[in-house]
């Protein structure tokens, strides 16, 4: 199944009154650094810590009423996880929950308090996946991926929706990219809103499949990457997010995580902003310069906020 800017359309239509329409936030600061003209799109904002919510809600909503009473099951390291587990207690759906071990504990803790049951797993000797869909089949539940979904990929695309809407025509759009979820949305919703933006991935310069992936004209599989990013530690894109990215997007980019961790540092010094690692993927291809800002209109998604706060001290002590 195709995506479409159609299928984002009617995520927003669901999403409506129940999602964030975020702030779209500016930094003067900022600016002088840069050269360019940013605006900073905070999902860290939104319901449940981050923009997963989007495409979790939108992919439950789509579900017959008796898949939802059945009950969802997802993967995730946080953020999805938190997204799916809240989006099923708004819509009465029981929720199950596969993290890893190492999960940063604020986000297993709030994934838990939202209601899922939660199963654990070692991210490095177990498949994630295919120990999701054994439960999903021996429960009857339904998998919905953090990332290669179709309408995962359609609920995420609203925040492109919303910040384009807000800002009007940009002439560049920076996505922090994973599995592309989130990229593969924001590019259907940029080309149909602000056809003439130049939108890049921005991914962990130690987990660059995405990169790779587009260089060689196929998915790309690396080894779980070591990163603070947590959220972006993807070992390759998805069936569904790939040919999107491959199609639409101007390039990708990486980030350090000397990078992340100053671009942490300036949200909270400046913007007195909370925005976690992952989150600040986009913002430090702008501020180092890995993409040409200087003189351009600037869409930054700051994808997520949820870091632990004993994590956090250290990141900035650092």
């Amino acid at each position: 199944m195709s995506v479409t800017f159609a299928d984002v359309e009617a995520a927003a239509g669901r999403l409506r009154g129940v999602a964030h329409r975020t702030p779209v936030l500016t930094s003067r600061t900022a600016d002088a650094r840069t050269g360019g003209r940013l605006f900073f799109k905070a999902e860290a904002l939104q319901r449940g810590g981050a923009f997963k919510f989007r495409g979790a809600y939108n992919a439950i909503a789509a579900l017959g009423e008796a898949e939802r009473r059945r009950g969802v099951i997802a993967f995730s390291s946080g953020n999805h996880a938190q997204a799916i587990a809240y989006a099923g207690a708004l819509q009465g759906a029981p929720t199950v929950i596969v993290m890893p071990h190492d999960a940063p504990a604020i986000k297993v803790a709030a994934t838990r308090g939202y209601g899922a049951e939660i199963v654990l797993y070692d991210r490095y000797t177990e498949d994630r996946e295919a120990v999701s869909r054994g439960l999903a089949e021996a429960r009857g539940l339904t998998l919905i991926p953090p990332y290669d979904h179709p309408d995962v990929i359609a609920g995420q695309g609203t925040a492109v929706m919303e910040l384009v809407e807000e800002t009007g025509p940009l002439d560049m759009i920076l996505v922090c990219l994973g599995g592309g979820g989130l990229l593969a949305g924001s590019l259907l919703a940029a080309r149909a809103l602000s056809p003439e933006a130049a939108v890049y991935g921005v991914e962990p310069e130690a987990g660059n499949d995405g990169q790779m992936s587009l260089a060689r004209g196929e998915v790309v599989r690396i080894p779980v990457p070591v990163s603070i990013a947590d959220g972006a530690l993807t070992t390759h894109l998805g069936a569904h997010t790939f040919p999107i990215i491959r199609r639409e997007a101007a390039g990708i980019v990486t980030a350090t995580d000397a990078q992340l961790v100053a671009a942490m540092r300036f949200f909270i010094e400046r913007m007195k902003l909370v925005v976690e690692p992952t989150g600040c993927l986009a913002a430090a291809a702008a501020f180092a310069g890995a993409v040409p800002v200087a003189g351009r209109r600037v869409g930054i998604i700051l994808s997520g906020g949820n870091v632990d706060p004993a994590a956090l001290a250290r990141h900035l002590a650092a």
